[in-house]
Parts: C-alpha cells; sequence; structure tokens
C-alpha cells in the first residue's frame, strides 16, 4: 500500500508536494520520495521514514520545476531498504520517472522479459522499477518526438504485459505527466484541476480526492479502471481507455480500512460507506442477538469510529470513547515480528477505566487480520474492568492474503484462516464476536455508486479478479512474507542508493 501524487502547475510544485504526502501519509510510514523536474533536468530526494523527516529545507530547495511526483510507501513485493524507495526513474529512452501503487503479480516474469528480451537492467527487487522499465520499453518503440497518441499506445501495450492491481504516475522529461491505473482499477487514483485567473489551468494526480482538497484543487473525477490521462507541460490534459476489457472491481477494503473517511473512491464517500457498514452490523446483531445485554459501544480508534457511532445509534446504546490513542506509532499489522506489534498496542492504546468498569462492552474494530491488536485491546478491556468483552468487525474475516499491494501477512498469520467464527472469539478471548457479512459489506458500498457492480474482495473470499492466482503463487508470497522471513532477510542493494543521492545532489 502506497499513496502516490503528481502536479503540472505554474510554479514551483515542491511544497504542493510535500503538503500532499503529508496528508497521504497514513497510506505509507516506511519512505518517502519526490522527483521534480526543470529544463529537462530531474531532481529526487527519497529516503525512509515520515514525509517531515525526509524532506529537510536544504533538499526541498534542490527540488526545482513547475511539475513533479511523490510517493510514500509502506513495502510489499521487495524489502524496507531505502534503494526501494520511490520514485525510480530511468534515462532510456527518454528521461522517465514513476511512482506506483500497487503489486504486479507477474513482476518476477516481466524482470526475466526485461533482462532477456527487452534488453533492460532491473536493480532492486521492487515491482515498481519492473513497472517503470516495461512502460519506458513500450515507449521506445515511438518516434523521438512524442505525442499524446503514442503515450497512450505504450500504455495500452502495458496493461497487455502487466497483472495485477497498479496505479502509476509517470513524468516524462519535457512533455508533461501521465497517469494510468490497471484495467480491474483495483488501486486508487483521482484528478482534479485549479483554476488560477490569468494563467493557464493547473493539473493534480493523486490516491485520494482528500489530498486535492487540501491544496484547493477541484476534483474532476476518478481515473477510469484501466484508462490513462496525460497532462502536457502547457497544462493541456489528454485522455484514452487503454484497456482491453476493463472492468471495475476496485479494492473494498480501501473502504474498510486503507483510505481516509473524508475521501472519495470511485464516486463513493468513504465516510458513508463506514456509516452504512455499521448500520449493517446493528442489524445483524438484532438478528442473531437480540438479547445481546450490551451496555457501552466502544471504538478502537481511529477507523473504526464512524461504524461504532452509527451501530450504537442503531441499537440504541450508549456510544463512549474509551481508548485514548498515542498518534505517534504506527499501523501494527504491518509491522514485522510479533513482539514489536505487542509492544506496539501497549504505546498506543490507554483505556479509561471508567467507561468499562462493570459494564457489557461491545468492542468494534474495522477489521481483524491477525488478531495480535485486538486481543490484547480486550484484556485491556478487562483489566480496566469490563464485566464482559463483546468484539465486532466492521468487515467480514479476513482468511486469505492480499496480492494487489497490501502487505498482509501470510495465509497462516491470519487468525480466521482454517479457524471458525467462535473459534476466532476464543482465540482472542472475546465472550463473543460478530463479523460484518460480505454481502452486506458490499451492498455498502454499491449504494454510494449503483455504476460499480462488484469489488475486489479476495481478502475476504480468496477470489482474485484478475485470474491469474494459482496456489504456488501464494506459497511463494507466504514463504516471503511470514515472520520468519521478514526477520532473516538480508538486503543487498544499499550500493544503489548512492546512485539515488548523487542524482539528487544529496
Amino acid at each position: 500500500m502506497c499513496g502516490i501524487v503528481g502536479i503540472v502547475a505554474n510554479s514551483s510544485v515542491n511544497q504542493a508536494i510535500y503538503d500532499a504526502l503529508t496528508v497521504l501519509q497514513h497510506r505509507g510510514q516506511d519512505a518517502a520520495g519526490m522527483m521534480t523536474c526543470q529544463d529537462g533536468r530531474f531532481f529526487l530526494r527519497k529516503s525512509n521514514g515520515l514525509v517531515r523527516d525526509v524532506f529537510r529545507t536544504r533538499h526541498m530547495q534542490r527540488l526545482h520545476g513547475n511539475v513533479g511526483i511523490g510517493h510514500v510507501r509502506y513495502p510489499t513485493a521487495g524489502s524496507s531498504s531505502e534503494a526501494e524507495s520511490q520514485p525510480f526513474y530511468v534515462n532510456s529512452p527518454y528521461g522517465i520517472a514513476l511512482a506506483h501503487n500497487g503489486n504486479l503479480t507477474n513482476s518476477k516474469d516481466l524482470a526475466e522479459e526485461l533482462f532477456t528480451t527487452d534488453l533492460r537492467h532491473i536493480n532492486t527487487n521492487s515491482d515498481s522499477e519492473v513497472l517503470l522499465n516495461v512502460f519506458a520499453h513500450e515507449l521506445g518503440k515511438h518516434s523521438l518526438k512524442l505525442q499524446a497518441g503514442d503515450i497512450f499506445d505504450a500504455i495500452r501495450r502495458v496493461h497487455r504485459r502487466c497483472r495485477g492491481g497498479y496505479a502509476a504516475i509517470a513524468m516524462i522529461s519535457g512533455l508533461g505527466l501521465v497517469a494510468f491505473r490497471d484495467p480491474y482499477g483495483i488501486r486508487p487514483a483521482v484528478f482534479g484541476k485549479r483554476e488560477n485567473e490569468g494563467e493557464k489551468t493547473e493539473y493534480m494526480v493523486a490516491s485520494e480526492s482528500v489530498a486535492l482538497d487540501v491544496l484547493g484543487f477541484e476534483l474532476e473525477r476518478d481515473i477510469a479502471p484501466g484508462e490513462a490521462i496525460f497532462i502536457d507541460l502547457e497544462g493541456n490534459i489528454f485522455t484514452q481507455q487503454c484497456a482491453d476489457n476493463a472492468t471495475p472491481r476496485p479494492c473494498i477494503f480501501e473502504h474498510v480500512y486503507l483510505a481516509r473517511p473524508d475521501s472519495i473512491m470511485d464516486g463513493i464517500h468513504i465516510h458513508k460507506s463506514r456509516m452504512r457498514m455499521g448500520v449493517k452490523l446493528a442489524e445483524k446483531i438484532m438478528r442473531e442477538r437480540p438479547e445481546h445485554g450490551i451496555d457501552v459501544v466502544i471504538p478502537i480508534p481511529d477507523t473504526s469510529r464512524t461504524s461504532a457511532l452509527e451501530l450504537a445509534h442503531h441499537l440504541g446504546v450508549t456510544f463512549r470513547e474509551g481508548f485514548i490513542k498515542n498518534r505517534y506509532i504506527g499501523r501494527t499489522f504491518i509491522m514485522p515480528g510479533q513482539k514489536e506489534r505487542k509492544k506496539s498496542v501497549r504505546q498506543k492504546l490507554n483505556a479509561i477505566d471508567l467507561e468499562f468498569k462493570d459494564r457489557n462492552v461491545l468492542l468494534v474494530d474495522d477489521s481483524i487480520v491477525r488478531g495480535t491488536t485486538c486481543k490484547q485491546i480486550i484484556q485491556m478491556a478487562r483489566d480496566a474492568g469490563a464485566k464482559n468483552v463483546y468484539f465486532a468487525s466492521a468487515a467480514p474475516a479476513v482468511r486469505y492474503p492480499n496480492v494487489y499491494g497490501i502487505d498482509m501477512p501470510s495465509a497462516d498469520e491470519l487468525i480466521a484462516h482454517n479457524r471458525t467464527d467462535v473459534e476466532v472469539a476464543e482465540k482472542i478471548g472475546a465472550d463473543w464476536l460478530i463479523y460484518q457479512d460480505l454481502d452486506d459489506l458490499i451492498a455498502c458500498g454499491v449504494e454510494g455508486n449503483a455504476d460499480i457492480k462488484g469489488f475486489d474482495c479476495s481478502v475476504f473470499n480468496g477470489e482474485y479478479v484478475t485470474g491469474d492466482i494459482d496456489q504456488r503463487y501464494l506459497d511463494r508470497i507466504e514463504a516471503e512474507r511470514n515472520d520468519s522471513a521478514k526477520a532473516g532477510s538480508d538486503v543487498k542493494v544499499d550500493a544503489v542508493i548512492d546512485m539515488h543521492n548523487d542524482v539528487a545532489g544529496d
């Protein structure tokens, strides 16, 4: 999971991209990067860390130009090495930089093709670098005087070669900005414009609409699945559908957990979608446990708050904030190693005892992935004096790994994998547990946009919409993603960092 942004403006874009990346920080806390372009020359700064730590005044002063792209990263495929932070760039056949959110499921095959057939060299293990080189190779089949149609033709061939979920923004030296989405629209991307009296229109592309809002850009719409948008340096915009068979199937886990509630994705207001999740969950509780005996509903901050509030309202039960969150601790389900995750939960949340004492408490979370977090939180509620602790998940049981750009654990590390709901409740220490039904979750999204006929729900039902995922692939990513593999990994690409820093002038 990552956040991407690209801007074509009338003045320097470094500060605007920085501000956009801070708004998208929730999509990636491992690394951040920015590349700008002026007079055909690229300027780069990227490193591991939060946006505020990666970019200092001296870096910002070197990022010249009125066009640029930015990226915040969680490591999925590849490693957490600084060399794999983005954007990536190539110098042949054009100067091209790219920021990417998602995962190419056939990246290993593509990397082999690039080396043996296309005669292109890959420096890292990142599928983003693979995507960049595929695009560069296809673009190189056209004349040096590129037109919009040439760029769209190259992206059409990218779609034919690449599999998986991807949203990307590329900057072509001397030409402008191009953004495109995979044929299923699994990963999100929107674009907007900002009018300036007496000046050409400025354009912005980002993972979420909230980044446009903060910078005063008006949301135009989502980039459609399979569509590409090209914005030249004069502020002219060109669009074209480049996929042979585009079928909208956006990732529903974006609605559950990843996206900010004030964002709009595929025409669906995330806040409203999460409100509907709370209503549906309340209806299920009334069906299955009409004598629930709940005294108070308490959300687990922050993503579940909207659903929990609506759930409490429809149950006619008191809603209370029972946990105080330390906002300087990152998300835990992606953290490597159980010890680090367990330590993080205690640092992240603290219970307000008076909201729990002698009460039957329903805790509401957006989802349950490993179960590590909710098990500790349930124990915290008991330690605070709760009589009984019930648990509700606004999402269905997560039983399968994600292969489209979210670094969820291997299947064996998912608490619901090969377990019944009762077994999961026992494992996490809840008196009872209730999950959202998948049909209800889908209905929550479709109600926001009737044109969306389906979603990628693979983490819940194991049905991978790209149709190219088999057990062999899942076994391979399980070997790459499990805790023991991450703990024993030895990154050997540090030499590449020096090359990137040389280009950045850092």
